[in-house]
């Protein structure tokens, strides 16, 4: 299949297609321009195609978010990289973040044990919650990551998620409170045994 963006119809009827939700459009532009960014995102990832891969579906969605008509393919095609890289950026910083806070909690678990500290039950307190954050349905992760790992603010939230601020706020103390009654039963469960 040929991956040219000079088989998909002139950039600006793809663009103005696209932004009036044509789903016809969205399969041309998947088409012409995804096989294209997929090896762009290869390069600037040095070759890890996990990141690559990752990258570029946060890169489709914000296209689909935030699309707009453009008249020229080199003005769209620069867009494209642009929300590719602060894709790729973003998903590095949220990754940064999420191994800071496993490192905080690790030494906050470590300042509540005892003289001797046992790496052994700090390392299951990290799978624990590990496993606590992936067996949240996706869009609480994705609150949890949003808030957390990302930084972002409540009326940040609010306003991608045409929310008002006290509906997240209220979903994140929901979320809280589910992980920690997994974590405690968890770890109430490995006690018992």
């Amino acid at each position: 299949m040929a991956d040219s963006a000079d088989a998909a119809p002139p950039v600006a009827t793809l663009t103005r297609a696209l932004v009036a939700g044509d789903e016809a459009a969205y399969r041309t532009f998947h088409d012409a321009y995804v096989p294209r960014l997929f090896r762009y995102l290869l390069v600037v990832t040095a070759g890890d195609e996990q990141a690559a891969r990752e990258a570029l579906q946060a890169t489709l969605v914000r296209v689909v978010r935030h699309i707009k008509i453009f008249s020229d393919e080199k003005q769209f095609w620069n867009w494209l990289t642009v929300l590719a890289r602060t894709a790729l950026a973003d998903q590095r910083r949220k990754q940064r973040r999420y191994f800071a806070f496993l490192d905080r909690f690790t030494s906050h678990a470590q300042a509540e044990a005892s003289p001797g500290n046992n790496h052994e039950a700090d390392a299951r307190l990290l799978a624990l919650l590990d496993h606590g954050l992936h067996a949240l349905a996706p869009d609480e992760r994705e609150l949890v990551e949003r808030k957390y790992f990302s930084g972002q603010t409540v009326r940040e939230i609010a306003g991608e998620l045409q929310l008002s601020e006290k509906a997240v706020e209220s979903r994140l103390g929901r979320v809280r409170l589910k992980l920690k009654q997994k974590l405690l039963s968890e770890l109430q469960h490995e006690q018992a045994n």
